[in-house]
């Protein structure tokens, strides 16, 4: 069991490490700060004077070695906009963010899990074939475009809803919308995946053999074994609350850290992109270790590594 955690815990870490070091080679390689942010018309003088203060004049290697040892210490660098913490506009802009993608788990969670149990029940009816269209409808329809199409019946035509901003919870309920369909779509088919899957199952008919009643089947056999395989979408979905913001809170100006990290991406802003995208990483590096972690307790198999046929 320790073995099983210590190596899900560093290969957490060397995961988070990759990762920040590909974000941090990228953003060198990708432009000068200086340039961007100093505007192309500045003496070359005071461009110099700004790589010297932030330490782009260094070579690339120190600058990486520099900022590991910032992190040991804790720091997450400085915005080079208006030289405060990256890690305190990160965070100022969180509320706002968790604000949209909480409700939108949970929309996810609300209808992709039945939808699916009732697909998977329903096999080859029509129930089935709606739910799958709409599943594949709601999974290949990219989200800036479910927002755009959103924006335009519920808040140009009809007038019901505020296409943008953060003023109340009325400009919450397209965002999360948009957020949630998606998600659900994706939650939609593996569940009826997983479910038919164990339908299948010896001991499911075993069990319907034996006289036991098919509602008591489906709730004390196929919905926890079902649920093993959706934990693992649903971890997925976790990880991806931030990232999956991003593009929806451009399109509904909506200020919270996809926000931010699209405009520090436009302004070379290099401590708050990397600081959101150590934050990224992170959430879902942590997610998936939860996911394993429960697989551990789910399945005692995966702890001593057993193969599924062996006995």
């Amino acid at each position: 069991m320790l073995r099983f955690f210590a190596v899900r815990i560093a290969r957490a870490m060397l995961t988070i490490t990759l990762v920040v070091t590909f974000a941090f080679v990228v953003l060198r390689l990708s432009g000068d700060p200086a340039l961007i942010i100093m505007g192309p018309e500045a003496p070359p003088e005071v461009i110099a004077a700004f790589r010297k203060a932030w330490g782009l004049d260094d070579p690339i290697w120190m600058q990486y070695l520099d900022y590991f040892g910032a992190i040991a210490r804790g720091e997450l660098g400085r915005s080079m906009r208006d030289g405060r913490p990256a890690i305190e506009l990160v965070a100022e802009r969180i509320p706002a963010t968790l604000v949209l993608t909480i409700p939108a788990l949970l929309l996810k969670l609300g209808i992709g899990i039945p939808a699916g149990i009732l697909a998977a029940l329903y096999r080859g009816s029509v129930i089935d074939r709606v739910v799958m269209a709409a599943a594949v409808a709601g999974f290949t329809v990219p989200s800036f475009v479910l927002g755009l199409v959103l924006v335009l019946i519920f808040a140009v035509q009809l007038g019901w809803l505020p296409s943008g901003g953060q003023d109340s919870w009325r400009h919450a309920i397209l965002p999360i919308i948009t957020l949630g369909i998606g998600g659900a779509a994706v939650l939609a088919r593996f569940t009826r995946s997983a479910m038919l899957e164990v339908l299948g199952q010896p001991y499911v008919r075993t069990a319907s053999a034996k006289g036991l009643a098919w509602r008591a089947v489906i709730a004390r056999h196929a919905l926890p074994n079902a649920a093993i395989p959706t934990v693992t979408i649903v971890g997925f979905m976790v990880g991806t609350l931030i990232a999956g913001a991003v593009v929806v809170e451009s399109v509904f100006s909506w200020p919270g850290v996809g926000r931010l990290l699209v405009v520090a991406v436009a302004n070379r802003d290099l401590a708050v992109v990397q600081c959101v995208l150590l934050l990224v990483a992170a959430t879902m590096v942590a997610s998936n270790l939860a996911v394993d972690f429960l697989y551990g307790f789910l399945d005692p198999r995966l702890r001593t590594g057993t193969q599924a046929g062996a006995h």
